[in-house]
């Protein structure tokens, strides 16, 4: 099976890329909405973000890679496909083995 040239299996497409450019810990681009802002999210091999708090409501959906989530004790691993739920201050830390991508929706 071969893919449509149109599909584009890893990278956000150029109408994503022209979006406003975000950077902290990682490189995303923002797409600002009334009551949410979507980031379209890239996290290089080796990224590590240390324990921190939103004050927003985060749900994430990971497209490529793999998203390893850590909240108190407990670690779990979200690949390519799952979502994830963030409640608003609670304090989480984030670790990616592999180039990772995700959609992530911050609310408010």
């Amino acid at each position: 099976m071969s893919w449509p040239s149109s599909f584009i299996p890893s990278g956000f497409p150029s109408a994503i890329r022209c979006l406003e450019p975000h950077r902290e810990a990682f490189r995303a681009y923002r797409l600002s909405g009334k009551g949410c802002d979507v980031y379209f999210a890239t996290y290089e091999a080796g990224t590590r973000i240390a324990a921190h708090s939103h004050a927003t409501e985060r749900h994430g959906l990971i497209t490529r890679g793999e998203l390893i989530l850590i909240v108190g004790d407990w670690e779990t691993r979200f690949p390519a496909g799952s979502w994830y739920h963030i409640r608003a201050g609670q304090e989480h830390a984030a670790r990616f083995e592999v180039e990772t991508e995700e959609i992530k929706l911050a609310f408010a």
